[in-house]
């Protein structure tokens, strides 16, 4: 019986997000928490894979207390069961400690039920890196396979997956052996209306809460600000766009203002450059 788990992320709403000048950081509480686009579609193609071959779909997440709502999200989309671990040693993660967070709860999650199949979106909107899945990976030594748009085949009993993953110019079939992990793509799936079962299961959903203490063999080091090598030095607004210039007059006069502009940015742009004019 296959057991699946979907790594998801409550995130705020980028659409309305707002960035603080002084500490670098997004301002959380200018926007309202969503689950994260990209997970909705690892969730669905878990259940989905779930609803094909059978099994058990889990959900986990990192965060602060309110996201359970994004949980719940996951159980109205058709989750079994879900986790998150939560704790002010967590905080200020970037995407290394993170992987490092997430990777222990897994291995406190495979304790009770071995795990074949890891599902990621392809990224978060709040980082756009598409880090940790293939950190993930990484540190439980599976093979992580990035940009699927479909997957093909789950084969139990050769233990392994056949997907498609997505190129510029089209796709290729890729069979790995499993455990592997999968970051997806939007495309792979649509995400249908919850029912009114998954609904009222999910209001009434009490997810699995752990805390650093809970997970073994951990090191803090690793954990938070204190495991994060990267930071954000600056952070600032793009420029308005200007307006561009109206033409006017005849065709003709219109062709040879078009012309005075085009001369006039190429000798800045080889003044600028050191090159001369061509």
């Amino acid at each position: 019986m296959l057991h699946i788990v979907a790594c998801i992320k409550q995130v705020p709403d980028t659409k309305i997000i707002k960035m603080n000048p002084k500490t670098n950081t997004m301002d959380r509480s200018s926007a309202p928490a969503i689950l994260n686009p990209y997970d909705a579609h690892a969730v669905e193609e878990a259940v989905r894979l779930r609803n094909r071959y059978g099994g058990v779909v889990s959900v986990l997440t990192m965060g602060p207390p309110p996201a359970v709502k994004a949980i719940r999200k996951c159980i109205e989309i058709g989750a079994d069961e879900g986790y998150m671990i939560t704790d002010r040693a967590f905080a200020g993660a970037d995407t290394l400690a993170t992987s490092y967070a997430l990777t222990k709860a897994l291995e406190k999650i495979a304790q009770t039920r071995p795990i074949d199949l890891i599902i990621c979106g392809k990224m978060t909107i709040d980082g756009d890196t598409g880090q940790v899945g293939p950190g993930i990976a990484r540190r439980l030594d599976m093979p992580p396979l990035t940009s699927v748009n479909k997957v093909v085949e789950i084969d139990e009993e050769m233990k392994c997956a056949i997907v498609h993953r997505k190129l510029e110019d089209g796709y290729e079939v890729v069979r790995s052996e499993l455990p592997c992990l999968l970051s997806v793509e939007k495309e792979i799936n649509e995400v249908p209306y919850s029912s009114l079962p998954n609904m009222l299961r999910a209001a009434r959903y009490q997810p699995h809460i752990w805390a650093v203490a809970d997970l073994s063999d951990i090191d803090k080091t690793q954990l938070g600000l204190k495991g994060s090598p990267t930071i954000v030095s600056s952070v600032w607004a793009p420029p308005k766009p200007q307006g561009g210039k109206i033409l006017e007059g005849a065709p003709a006069e219109q062709v040879s203002q078009l012309l005075d502009i085009l001369m006039s940015r190429q000798e800045l742009f080889a003044a600028a450059t050191g090159g001369g004019a061509s």
